[in-house]
């Protein structure tokens, strides 16, 4: 799979939760730390392979009002990165106990997928026992309904 087909469906599947969280008239504590963490996480790894220091924490929380920004301010940095090449590149970074390492880009952005898709369940999970119906972030639905 490419990297920007990925790219596509993390995106896509981010936004079908932040339209609930758009939606929502309640507060949802719990759904809405685990979702900064999701955007948290893009946030420093884009940043970390930008060679910049990054502007949240890892569990900073957001206001479910600045997902959307937050968002696509994420994936327009990424889609720099897709767009620069050499995803095969070595970079070396810190982590948040500035503890250094080294790995490709390419392997970071599959950390950086896999990380979301996992956490994006668990977000789902709860805003289901929230009472909201829970969107349809599955890649092949998705790709079967044409909106990738």
């Amino acid at each position: 799979m490419k990297e920007e087909e990925i790219t596509n469906y993390t995106e896509l599947a981010d936004g079908q939760i932040i339209k609930i969280f758009k939606q929502a008239t309640v507060q949802l504590p719990g759904a809405e730390r685990l979702f900064s963490h999701i955007l948290n996480a893009q946030h420093i790894w884009a940043y970390r392979i930008s060679g910049e220091e990054p502007l949240y924490g890892v569990w900073d929380i957001h206001q479910k009002e600045s997902f959307e920004q937050i968002s696509i301010d994420n994936f327009k940095r990424i889609r720099n990165i897709l767009k620069a090449g050499s995803l095969e590149k070595q970079i070396t970074y810190s982590n948040s106990r500035n503890v250094q390492f080294e790995n490709q880009i390419d392997q970071i952005l599959f950390h950086l997928f896999n990380h979301s898709t996992y956490h994006r369940g668990q977000v789902v999970t709860l805003l289901k026992k929230e009472g909201f119906e829970p969107p349809v972030t599955d890649y092949i639905i998705l790709k079967r309904d044409h909106l990738l």
